[in-house]
């Protein structure tokens, strides 16, 4: 759920891909890459802040802080309905407030349209600094008492009292989307839950089964050259004298250095993540946000794997490597597990993980899971399985395996998991997008319907339409604003 750039960029590439779909930085898969700030044009919609309680549960705690929203009522026409994008595990970028397929949505219905950025992330500080004790005020369920607060307020201060409002998110917006229709029927009427993973599991190796579907959807080898490629590297690693070849063949920062399991599944799945981005994102209309590596798909890297002429597919899979490498203007690949192990935890709001990467690890360690593990055989890579994901959390936040279990239980029992019992949530997916596989591609029921969109990634139904779009992504968007339209007549 919500980190979009390419996980290739971050130094802690162990986290996987989830990231929200319009924050500034990328990867949600665990999600993120070497955070770099994008660039994009400063907007009208000039940033306003909104003060929040930093314990909702808690009512001895009366610490406030200010939180960080948008607003667009370009749209807006008296007596329409209210459009409140929820933010996710990154910064919340202001061009979603200029583009993207909810404005159009907002301009048929004369909607006025909220961004809010979550807690944690972006410049919604609410605490001095992210230390383990801090980030315990972090969570969906704080996140969905800021968003109904905000909107009990905001309804309030600009006479939005009797206005019907609908919710959407993008990946683990996208499931607070969704929880916040189940969990405060009474503030919103409706949500849109776009690639939203709503099953929370410790081990989540779907991720990696998806990813070798959709490769072989582009070329049926192509899997089976990454499989190839990956073991071969993992044969070479187990001989020390290896090692220099293989920090030349990858342009690591330093000579590669295996001391640990945790070392080589580090660097493996620092590689394998140029695949699980690519994939994650395939063709989706991302430039307007500022990203760059758009033009890496599916299909260029497969075109790679079969190559050659670069020799075998090892050689194929380094070449992969030094693509992203040059397609992010990177001079060298950083494969060292301490250098991400002391980048983790620095709590500084100044930190190289701040952007992100150590708030949203904290919340997969202490609420959802979803470690994309080589642990199925239907799978291209190898060498990085649950417990070198799982060391982690004790390594970061000293969070036991056990509490880590007990979590993603509870949140699987107080969100309901598959099971979700409300009404008026459309669930949008992609069948490329690996999420998909946690979430709802399947009709509930008819005021819980699911759009379920072949030969599409992540979030692809709410970036901005154009020519080159698939008919069948331009359907979905249809199908969806059908059914927003459908319910505010209810």
């Amino acid at each position: 759920m919500a980190f979009q750039a390419y996980r290739f960029l971050v130094s802690f590439v162990s986290l996987f891909v989830l990231f929200a779909c319009f924050a500034t930085v990328e990867g949600l898969h665990k999600g993120f890459f070497k955070f770099h700030k994008l660039h994009y044009t400063r907007l009208a919609t000039d940033e306003q802040w909104f003060i929040q309680k930093l314990d909702h549960f808690n009512g001895a705690d009366s610490r406030v802080w200010k939180q960080r929203y948008f607003v667009n009522d370009a749209f807006y026409k008296p007596g329409g309905p209210v459009f409140l994008m929820i933010g996710g595990e990154g910064p919340a970028n202001p061009a979603w407030m200029q583009h993207a397929t909810w404005l159009t949505y907002a301009e048929k219905l004369g909607a006025i349209c909220f961004m809010l950025e979550h807690r944690f992330y972006g410049k919604s500080h609410p605490t001095a600094d992210l230390s383990t004790e801090n980030l315990r005020f972090l969570s969906s369920r704080q996140a969905l008492a800021d968003l109904a607060h905000f909107r009990t307020a905001i309804a309030e201060s600009r006479g939005l009292l009797n206005r019907k409002w609908v919710a959407f998110g993008g990946s683990y917006p996208g499931s607070l989307a969704a929880w916040f229709r189940l969990k405060y029927p009474h503030l919103v009427h409706a949500s849109v839950a776009s690639s939203a993973p709503l099953h929370a599991t410790v081990n989540f190796p779907e991720y990696l089964e998806v990813v070798w579907r959709s490769l072989a959807s582009e070329n049926a080898d192509c899997p089976l050259l990454v499989k190839t490629a990956s073991d071969s590297l993992i044969e070479r690693l187990k001989d020390p004298k290896n090692y220099q070849n293989i920090t030349t063949d990858f342009s690591l920062c330093s000579k590669l250095q295996i001391e640990t399991e945790t070392d080589s599944a580090y660097f493996l799945e620092m590689l394998a993540g140029n695949f699980m981005d690519v994939v994650q994102y395939n063709e989706d209309n991302r430039g307007f946000e500022g990203v760059q590596g758009t033009n890496i798909t599916i299909k260029v890297l497969c075109e790679v794997m079969a190559d050659t002429s670069l020799g075998e597919p090892y050689a194929r899979y380094a070449a992969v490597a030094r693509l992203m490498m040059d397609t992010f203007s990177m001079k060298c690949l950083d494969a060292s597990f301490n250098n991400n192990l002391r980048d983790m935890t620095n709590t500084s709001w100044d930190g190289p993980a701040a952007s992100g990467g150590r708030q949203w690890v904290y919340q997969t360690c202490s609420e959802f899971g979803f470690y994309q593990s080589t642990d199925s055989p239907n799978q291209p890579f190898a060498g990085f399985p649950l417990e070198y994901h799982v060391k982690q959390c004790k390594d970061f936040y000293n969070i036991s395996a056990e509490q880590l279990a007990e979590a993603v239980a509870e949140t699987n029992e107080y969100y309901g998991s598959y099971d979700i019992r409300t009404a008026r949530i459309v669930f949008p997916n992609g069948s490329i997008d690996p999420w998909h596989a946690l979430g709802i591609t399947r009709d509930i029921r008819d005021e819980l319907p699911a759009v379920f969109i072949e030969g599409t990634a992540h979030c692809a139904n709410m970036y901005p339409a154009r020519s080159e779009d698939l008919l069948q992504l331009t359907l979905a968007r249809d199908q969806i604003f059908l059914h927003i339209q459908q319910w505010l007549k209810q």
